[in-house]
């Protein structure tokens, strides 16, 4: 491999998120940020912007717009939009909050399919909207929408937004384009607008591949807008900056105005640099990121089913985030609710390890928790190694 993912790069002490909210003697995998460097390629560039030492505000150049196009043609096929579809913000979060401020009014309902992000729920709430769960259905080891339910949720009047994450986090879902078109299809008969949080578009492994929402047929695009953004994917979520692409020019600008009266229209002069190098560039170090997680997903697998027996692991067909299926461990006098937080908290003081607890993605995640596998084989390893003490002493 021209890149190297085995090295640790020592992150406590840097004031990270990942590592230093919690204690210093437990090993972070939770938040979804990753342990490696990002691509030599935006790094030499971010330089390149550092060197000149001026950091006034920022124009976004045509080539900004030029990269989100061309990458999304070449890399997912995704054709039809222009620089004028595109408007640009600090994140994904206030991407999304943005869009459901353009079509919702307060009171309105926001669907969501459970267990989903958990940052979805402020961002409804925020914009005084109702959550409607559409809780995903996970039987046979597979996870899968409950497409009646969602024709249910979705003729009420009442819901006016379906808030899709596509793939999905936490359960690592890649939807297929037969799903994509079903959602599609039930929200544009029902009169609800779809918002795809794209963020881990990038993310994807052998046999799944990412359909851009925004390239299915034509009248459902214009229900739409997506959120996108290179900072998952190459590990750049502090240097924060996203799109949304929508095809509707009336929907363009009522995103564009929501963008202004919540006062994230300005992006950073990193962000910028940060994408066009990304795109432009980033290509082969994404390539091999993917190799890099795909493996230690099989490493996962494979130790889980020797060492680990009762825990069930969703296959992962996209992002690095782990949904683990943890109810196998639940004492039979111990109540279902609180079961996730109490576990987490056990694998935490106990066994010195820190994953998300499910529940915070759902009540619909009770027995879930959710484990994130992108860094070195080393930390992973040990990370199992934790994970089985903190399981089989519980």
């Amino acid at each position: 491999m021209k890149y190297d993912f085995d090295e640790m790069v020592p992150r406590r002490g840097t004031d990270s998120v990942k590592w230093d909210e919690f204690e210093s003697d437990a090993l972070p995998m939770w938040v979804a940020d990753m342990d490696f460097k990002a691509a030599p390629e935006i790094i030499d560039a971010l330089q390149r912007r550092l060197d000149h030492g001026i950091f006034g505000y920022e124009l976004v150049p045509d080539e900004y717009y030029s990269a989100i196009v061309s990458w999304f043609r070449e890399r997912h096929g995704w054709t039809g939009f222009s620089k004028e579809n595109i408007v640009c913000t600090t994140g994904v979060i206030p991407a999304y909050s943005a869009c459901i401020k353009a079509f919702t009014r307060p009171g309105e309902k926001v669907i969501v399919m459970t267990p989903c992000y958990n940052a979805f729920f402020p961002a409804i709430r925020n914009n005084k909207c109702i959550e409607s769960h559409n809780p995903l259905i996970i039987e046979d080891g597979r996870c899968r929408i409950d497409f009646d339910d969602l024709e249910r949720k979705a003729a009420d009047p009442q819901a006016t937004v379906l808030l899709l994450c596509n793939p999905h986090n936490p359960t690592g879902r890649v939807w297929t384009r037969e799903e994509l078109l079903r959602v599609a299809d039930i929200c544009l008969r029902n009169g609800v607008f779809v918002i795809s949080d794209e963020i881990h578009c990038e993310l994807t492994y052998p046999g799944h591949d990412y359909t851009p929402f925004g390239s299915l047929p034509e009248e459902y695009v214009w229900n739409s807008a997506s959120c996108i953004s290179p900072t998952k994917a190459f590990n750049i979520a502090g240097i924060q900056i996203a799109n949304i692409v929508a095809k509707d020019p009336e929907k363009v600008r009522k995103i564009d105005r929501a963008i202004n009266d919540n006062e994230c229209c300005d992006v950073n002069v990193f962000g910028v640099t940060a994408l066009m190098a990304a795109y432009g560039k980033g290509g082969e170090w994404l390539d091999e990121l993917r190799d890099y997680l795909y493996n230690n997903f099989l490493i996962v697998k494979d130790f889980i089913a020797k060492e680990i027996p009762g825990l069930q692991v969703l296959p992962l067909e996209g992002t690095y985030l782990l949904w683990l299926d943890c109810r196998a461990f639940r004492k039979e006098d111990e109540p279902e609710e609180g079961f996730s937080a109490r576990l987490a908290d056990h694998l935490r003081f106990n066994a010195k390890l820190i994953l998300s607890t499910g529940t915070i993605y759902g009540p619909e995640a009770e027995g879930y928790e959710r484990m994130n596998i992108a860094c070195p084989k080393e930390r992973l390893l040990a990370g199992l190694m934790h994970l089985k003490e903190g399981l089989l002493s519980y």
